[in-house]
């Protein structure tokens, strides 16, 4: 079941997956209408792992060996902080 939830200053949707989806999900998509439509991903170790591959891979990936690359690992998420770890 759907929900939602406005006050003056904040608004509130929770969502249910379908009978029979299963797994996390990885992004969202919101805006006014479908036609401007932003993508937000969740924070997940795939999502970050991706995001700092992009964001690093230019200077970095070129200058190590595959095996040297940085192991993502998504430690904590609230609502003020998210808390990664690059080994």
């Amino acid at each position: 079941e759907t929900s939602v939830s406005v006050s003056a200053y904040n608004a509130a949707v929770g969502l249910a997956k379908a009978p029979g989806s299963t797994g996390p999900w990885e992004k969202f998509c919101f805006g006014l209408d479908a036609s401007g439509l932003q993508e937000r991903l969740f924070v997940s170790e795939e999502n970050v792992d991706g995001f700092l591959g992009t964001v690093l891979c230019p200077s970095f990936c070129s200058q190590s060996a595959p095996e040297s690359q940085p192991l993502i690992e998504v430690l904590d998420v609230t609502e003020d902080r998210i808390q990664i770890r690059l080994k």
